[in-house]
């Protein structure tokens, strides 16, 4: 799928690396990672003290466009966290 502006420009705000965060009013930790050179990223998140997990890759094409691939659940809960994610 292909990913819209407001979702790619927070996710690419997001500092690369573990740290802690809110959203939604629960507290997470997240890691995001970069690969090939950044045409390959990766955000995990997991719930402190529940169970609420967040996986998603986010792949650059040669051609400029973006596509976020959510690992396991709906565009719809990923986009939803990473736009009211807060970064420590």
């Amino acid at each position: 799928m292909s990913v819209d502006p407001e979702f790619l420009a927070k996710f690419d705000s997001l500092p690369v690396g573990g740290y802690g965060g809110w959203a939604h009013g629960r507290r997470y930790r997240v890691t995001k990672s970069t690969y090939s050179s950044g045409r390959s990223q990766k955000l995990e998140a997991e719930e402190l003290g529940g169970n609420d997990y967040i996986s998603l890759n986010v792949y650059r094409l040669a051609d400029g466009t973006a596509l976020l691939k959510p690992c396991e659940m709906s565009e719809e809960k990923v986009t939803s966290f990473v736009l009211d994610l807060v970064a420590d």
